[in-house]
């Protein structure tokens, strides 16, 4: 069978559905290109003035000087102290004779422990000796002489009762005549002989009266010779007592200063040329004979910085090493200070008691003191390399807000070689420059830099 050609109004038909498909294909195409074209605009757009802005951060952030930038740190609260000290004996004494004279012998030399009262020496003192006999003898007749006052007193009293007994006899005798006179008995001449006797009697009376008290201020005056005459006795008897030297108090020697024969003069200041440990003779006076030490109980004198020296109080105790002992630790315990502080040194003398029953430490010996001290305010913490000093003192440079430099005056303290305390001038919340230098000057933009730890 022949197939028949298509109508015109089919392939008008078909025509007319191509020419709009291809129109719809067209408009999608369109509207896919803006749309994505709009996301690339958003996208790609903020980048690049992102990037504009990070590229002009990096050339600015290229021109600046970069720095290291580290944080103050708080010390602790509780912080060991080690300070040099010297240990001085406890009591120490010289000992001077009282008594001149030669050394007859001596009983102690150095190192040698002796007891309070002890005997150290015996000094020949022949002239003491006298003028205590002589002493003696000036008390006993002063003795003797208020015995003769006392007997003069006696005696004068019992002179004084028979004057006043001859006194009333005249007296009585008189006034009888008187009467007789009157009654024309006997003569007047008579009565005026009676009167005379009782008035010679009463002349009598107040002699007697009178040498009664001589004989008392005799016997005052014979007591006060008594007493300083047992003054002057026991004044001597004191001095002989001298002859023997003893020790004030228990301790060690530690030095000898005198020989046997060597001559001693109470109360001199000569010097004498043997040393502490010299036996040979010499004839140089000296009063100095020996040095003598307490070992029981020792000082230890430590000298505390100013800015230290409010954190310490009586009571505190300290942990005490010498050199020579480096496996022994002495526990020493504050009971003293100078309440001062040294003009010169800026430092309080403060003195720590440390037991020592065994003598193992010695005085002049150069200890270490360890101190464990609570401090309320604790100040912060820096590198030594943080602190520029200049005319305006000790100063740190700090990093502001807008990244500029500024200088801070501070107060440094305990100094820890590698690190110091910052006493004042810092909150904490500073960024402090770790190493600054001369080209960080005041108001200077930098770049800062966290430095690692």
């Amino acid at each position: 069978m022949d197939s028949q050609p298509p109508s015109p109004d089919l392939e008008q038909q078909t025509t007319s559905r191509k020419q709009r498909r291809g129109i719809g294909r067209i408009g999608w195409a369109v509207i896919g290109a803006v749309f994505f074209g709009s996301l690339l605009a958003i996208g790609i757009l903020p980048r690049l003035s992102q990037r504009s802005e990070l590229q002009a951060a990096v050339k600015e952030a290229s021109t600046l000087t970069s720095v290291n930038i580290i944080t103050a740190r708080r010390a602790a609260a509780t912080t060991n102290l080690e300070l040099p000290g010297s240990v001085v004996a406890l009591n120490q004494t010289t000992i001077y004779a009282r008594s001149t004279g030669y050394l007859r012998r001596w009983y102690a030399d150095i190192g040698d422990r002796v007891q309070a009262g002890q005997l150290l020496a015996e000094i020949d003192s022949p002239d003491i000796d006298q003028q205590v006999l002589q002493a003696k003898a000036e008390l006993a007749q002063a003795q003797a002489n208020v015995l003769q006052s006392r007997a003069s007193l006696a005696k004068g009293a019992s002179d004084l009762k028979q004057a006043q007994a001859n006194l009333l006899i005249a007296r009585q005798s008189w006034q009888r005549w008187s009467v007789l006179v009157k009654q024309g008995a006997v003569p007047q001449q008579d009565a005026d002989t009676r009167y005379a006797t009782y008035q010679a009697n009463l002349a009598n009376v107040e002699a007697a009266k009178n040498t009664i008290n001589s004989d008392s201020a005799n016997v005052k005056a014979a007591q006060a010779n008594v007493y300083a005459s047992q003054a002057n006795f026991q004044r001597n008897t004191v001095l002989q007592s001298y002859k023997k030297v003893t020790a004030p108090f228990a301790g060690v020697i530690t030095a000898r200063n005198v020989n046997t024969g060597v001559l001693i003069s109470a109360g001199s200041g000569n010097s004498n040329t043997s040393s502490n440990t010299n036996t040979s003779n010499t004839s140089t006076s000296n009063t100095s004979l020996y040095t003598i030490a307490a070992y029981d109980k020792l000082d230890v004198n430590v000298n505390v910085p100013q800015s230290l020296s409010p954190s310490f109080e009586t009571g505190q105790t300290a942990e005490i090493t010498v050199k020579e002992l480096p496996q022994r630790v002495f526990t020493g315990k504050v009971v003293r200070t100078s309440n001062a502080i040294d003009p010169n040194t800026r430092t309080l003398l403060t003195q720590l008691e440390v037991e020592n029953y065994n003598a193992t430490l010695r005085p002049g010996m150069y200890a270490t003191v360890k101190f464990a001290i609570n401090r309320t305010n604790t100040p912060f913490v820096v590198p030594d390399s943080a602190l520029v000093n200049n005319a305006g003192g000790t100063q740190v440079a700090t990093l502001t807000k807008d990244q500029t430099v500024h200088y801070q005056k501070v107060v440094v303290g305990r100094d820890y070689g590698t690190e110091v305390e910052i006493t004042s001038g810092l909150t904490g919340n500073e960024s402090l420059i770790a190493t600054p230098t001369v080209d960080e000057t005041e108001g200077l933009r930098v770049q800062p830099v966290a430095q690692k730890k």
